[in-house]
Parts: C-alpha cells; sequence; structure tokens
C-alpha cells in the first residue's frame, strides 16, 4: 500500500486476526499528536498542562468509525513507551464508556484498553479485571482531568469487559465501511 494512510489499513491484521492501533501519542508525553489525514502526517494538537502527561499509550484503530465521528481511541498498557505513528498488534481487554460535550451535545466517546500482542509484564492480561483497580482510575482520572483542561465537559458512564470492546470494535468497522460505500456512491 503504498502512499495509503496508515488509518486506511485494515482495522485487522490478515495474518494474526488481531487488533491493529497506530500510535499516536506515547506513555509519559505532554504533547497530544493528531494523525491530519489530508496530510498524512501527525500534527501536535495540543500541550498539557504541566504535570498532566498521558499514562500509557494512545492510539487509533484505523478503518474504524466511532459514534464520535472519529476512528475509535485506545489507550494500549504497553511494556514501554511507544512512538508517534508506531503500528501495534493489540488484544482488546475492556472500555472505559464516557460521553462529551460537542457542540451543545452529550456524545460518546469510549476509550477501548488493550494489551500488545507482544508484551514480557503484561502478557498474561486478557481481561478488564485483571487490571489493578488503582491504574483504572488513574486512567480514568486522567481522561477527566485531559477534557477539564480543555474546558469540556466529560463524564465516566461506566467499564466494560473484552467482550463489549470487541462488539463496539466490530460496529465501528462496520460504520467505516458503511460510510466510505455512502461516500464512494456520492462521488
Amino acid at each position: 500500500m503504498p502512499n495509503a494512510s496508515p488509518m486506511e489499513l485494515p482495522a485487522l491484521d490478515p495474518d494474526t486476526g488481531l487488533v491493529r492501533v497506530v500510535i499516536d501519542t506515547p506513555k509519559g508525553s505532554r504533547n497530544k499528536y493528531k494523525f491530519d489525514s489530508k496530510l498524512g502526517l501527525l500534527k501536535l494538537s495540543r500541550i498539557l498542562p504541566a504535570g498532566m502527561s498521558f499514562p500509557h499509550d494512545f492510539g487509533s484503530i484505523p478503518s474504524t468509525c466511532a459514534e464520535d465521528g472519529d476512528a475509535l481511541d485506545v489507550m494500549v498498557l504497553a511494556d514501554a513507551p511507544l512512538f508517534p505513528g508506531c503500528l501495534v498488534h493489540v488484544h482488546l481487554i475492556g472500555v472505559i464508556r464516557a460521553v462529551q460535550k460537542e457542540r451543545r451535545k452529550m456524545i460518546r466517546n469510549d476509550r477501548l484498553l488493550a494489551t500488545l500482542e507482544t508484551s514480557v509484564n503484561k502478557p498474561s492480561i486478557t481481561q478488564l479485571d485483571q487490571v489493578d483497580g488503582q491504574q483504572l482510575k488513574e486512567i480514568e482520572h486522567f481522561f477527566r482531568s485531559y477534557n477539564q483542561a480543555q474546558g469540556r465537559e466529560f463524564r465516566i458512564t461506566g467499564r466494560g469487559g473484552a467482550r463489549q470492546a470487541q462488539k463496539m470494535f466490530r460496529d465501528a468497522v462496520r460504520e467505516f465501511d458503511r460510510s466510505k460505500a455512502k461516500a464512494a456512491k456520492g462521488a
């Protein structure tokens, strides 16, 4: 796929059947990057306030469309920070369900949680309930604080396990395919 956007890659790796994630922001970074599909590059989206950084690697699943209109967001629990633009294969282990205010309307903006296919310290984590409870609270606190720093209302509405994450993934792939087919007809 020469000159193709990484966000146009199939959501599943054809050889392994694992979910693909393109990392945009590494663990420990204060810089939030976002993929610009028109340029085919990652762009600096914002700088987090002093003392705030991403607790884990953050990225998106290519060829998906979530309820907020963007690719599915994924926080990847990895052994060490990855780099922006890195393509990884993951196991979806759960979801943090959330809503946020966009254009005066509350919309869903869930965050999937995943572990790497290749992991030294986390290979046994296959379900959300295997993640340390304090670590989950810290992740939720980060998302609340991140949105609050932007002046955006954000509320966590619950958590779900691997099955729920897989269902959300399948739904987002179908929505992406529907949107792409609709755009092709209109072109």
